[in-house]
């Protein structure tokens, strides 16, 4: 029963609703749709400062079967996340090694008609910490591994359905890969994987279950002054276990999913060591969760 807003994005939409039955509240930390078509590929040694500027927006909530809910339902948030990368060269077991860092910041705007509730809040949200990133760089395939923990310092409050924070705990391990078709890999196909273990919540005996995203891409790279790439890219979300906790007052069995898919395009400026990229993702098949729409704005400076 998560949303997730990535490596990502991360805002909340717990909606202080524990004594409303219609809703499954806790949500994941992670954000899928950020990194786009070649999301299983690491960048090549260096460091790195990337921005990424993403708008969500959703009109719709889905129930548990999958129905929309009639509660007169609205989400914006807009995340502006701050990630800092650094990667050394065949480090271990031939792979090139990476840490990295992640700071969001985002601005919620929520409103449920048919429960009064009408907040919005800017703040910090809960940082992402990457301590192990390997990936290995063949001439057919690209494959990366990866363990993180995102920490609960935003600030949260039950009560307030636009907390930045979670209040709880995460470890995250990824793993996937780029495979290229021809031999000047101009044609790609990219997946990863993200398998999130929740901790359980402060001051709130409710531990969220597990999640699970696949994200994906492919895509075609285009040379002349600058490097374009062009594709489609999307994701799939699946909760796989049960919230548990004795604060867990709404139906545990019910777990969320959403999918989505949309366009993208990168360019990038070599002389500048700098990468621009654009792409927008549409949700669908949403079950115990909102359904909206993301655009995600990147920017890659390389130093």
């Amino acid at each position: 029963m998560k949303t997730q807003v990535s490596l990502v994005i991360l805002f909340s939409l717990l909606l202080s609703l524990v004594s409303a039955k219609l809703f499954s509240q806790e949500t994941g930390h992670y954000s899928p749709g950020v990194q786009g078509i070649k999301v299983g590929t690491l960048p090549p040694p260096g460091f790195y400062y990337i921005m990424h500027n993403v708008f969500y927006s959703a009109d719709s909530y889905y129930d548990g079967d999958g129905n929309k809910s009639e509660i007169d339902f609205d989400v914006n948030v807009f995340a502006n996340v701050h990630r800092f990368l650094y990667v050394w060269e065949d480090v271990i077991f031939g792979a090139n090694y990476g840490m990295h860092v992640l700071v969001p910041t985002t601005n919620t705007d929520i409103s449920i008609g048919a429960f009064g509730v009408n907040d919005s809040k800017y703040g910090i949200g809960d940082i992402v910490i990457e301590p192990i990133l390997l990936s290995w760089n063949k001439p057919k395939y690209d494959i990366s591994v990866a363990l993180a923990t995102i920490a609960p310092v935003g600030s949260y409050d039950i009560t307030e359905a636009a907390s930045p924070g979670k209040s709880f705990w995460t470890g995250m391990f990824t793993f996937g890969g780029t495979y290229y078709f021809d031999s000047k890999k101009s044609w790609h196909a990219s997946i990863l994987n993200r398998y999130e273990m929740h901790g359980e919540k402060k001051d709130y005996d409710v531990t969220p279950g597990d999640d699970f995203t696949f994200e994906w891409g492919i895509g075609k790279t285009i040379v002349s002054k600058q490097i374009w790439n062009v594709g489609v890219s999307g994701y799939s979300h699946w909760q796989l276990s049960e919230d548990k906790g004795n604060d867990v007052f709404y139906d545990a069995s019910v777990k969320d999913k959403i999918f989505a898919v949309g366009p993208e395009v990168t360019c990038m400026f070599p002389k500048a060591k700098l990468n621009l990229e654009l792409r927008s993702q549409f949700e669908f098949g949403a079950v115990d969760r909102s359904q909206g729409r993301k655009i995600c704005l990147s920017l890659f400076k390389a130093f």
